[in-house]
């Protein structure tokens, strides 16, 4: 008989892509109900007799494309069988107005509940939990941030309804203090695993729901359409980072001002290269011009 202590499984040198990449962010959370619900109890702020036990997805905001990749969200929406909405989203660049877009997502989530009927005693409470690739409070040791409306002097006293919770993930260390042991898994998941990986820690493989989100970022479950995706949102994000360094020096800005900057410069320059793409192909000015925005006289001089 075998030994129960040695009866674990080995760690596997297989090849990972980044969990918080688009593609395999929604293949994990977005495609495995288990797996998002799982997540969501364990970073949300909810009671034992809050917990989640059922879940349904819901289709995602249509986000108009952004030339530049920028600020690149990808969002997983689901509710429970008590019409609790929630919202879980994946940052890669951090925006000063990042929360304000949070809020209000969130806040259109909950007012869209009330329907025609106007009984407002049966909305439900939407809770968005973000989580972020970078540090945007340098100033704070705590990664977790939740936000709610309390009373100032009152703080027990809560107006229900709307529930935000941002996850600084650079911050995240395994030994930092969280009292749910799968908050720590799923932490260690989104930043410990990616393509550098060639061992996973024993901790996340004796676990079952991260064990399967694993096998879901393993390279060798990726077809080449898939893996030329995978690429391409890592260009984006390289290119909007070397425009926002750049800005920082050209102009002696802060990192948001060279953010700006550098989505505006970002946009025009990928505008150009469409139109040069679409010259090549043959098409007209006009149609060019249409399509990018660019003048007539910008895209005779490409």
């Amino acid at each position: 008989m075998q030994d129960p202590k040695t009866d674990k499984k080995k760690p596997r040198r297989v090849r990972y892509l980044d969990p918080k990449v688009d593609l395999t962010f929604k293949k994990v959370f977005g495609e495995h109900e288990e797996l998002v619900m799982s997540l969501l109890n364990a970073l949300l702020p909810l009671d034992e007799d809050q917990r989640i036990e059922h879940v349904e997805y819901l289709p995602s905001e249509l986000v108009p494309e952004n030339p530049a990749k920028k600020n690149s969200i990808v969002d997983v929406r689901c509710k429970d069988n008590h019409g609790r909405q929630f919202i879980v989203e994946m940052q890669m660049e951090w925006t000063i107005a990042f929360k304000q877009r949070v809020l209000f997502n969130a806040s259109k989530a909950y007012v869209r509940q009330l329907g025609k009927s106007r009984k407002y005693h049966l909305l439900q409470p939407v809770y968005s939990l973000s989580l972020v690739n970078e540090v945007f409070e340098p100033k704070m040791e705590e990664f977790y941030h939740y936000y709610r409306m309390v009373h100032e002097e009152h703080t027990e006293k809560v107006i229900d309804g709307l529930n935000l919770v941002f996850v600084e993930l650079p911050k995240f260390k395994p030994q930092t203090v969280m009292e749910k042991r799968m908050a720590v898994l799923w932490l260690r998941f989104l930043t410990e695993i990616d393509e550098d990986t060639r061992e996973v820690p024993q901790e996340l493989l004796e676990d079952p729901e991260v064990s399967q989100a694993l096998d879901i970022v393993e390279e060798s479950a990726y077809d080449e359409i898939e893996m030329y995706q995978y690429d391409k949102f890592w260009d984006a994000i390289r290119v909007e980072q070397a425009f926002i360094d750049e800005a920082e020096l050209r102009y002696g800005m802060g990192r948001e001002e060279g953010r700006e900057e550098g989505r505006e410069e970002g946009i025009e320059e990928t505008k150009r290269e469409n139109a040069r793409k679409m010259k090549a192909l043959g098409a007209d000015n006009s149609f060019i011009s249409q399509v990018t925005g660019l003048t007539a006289e910008e895209i005779e001089t490409l």
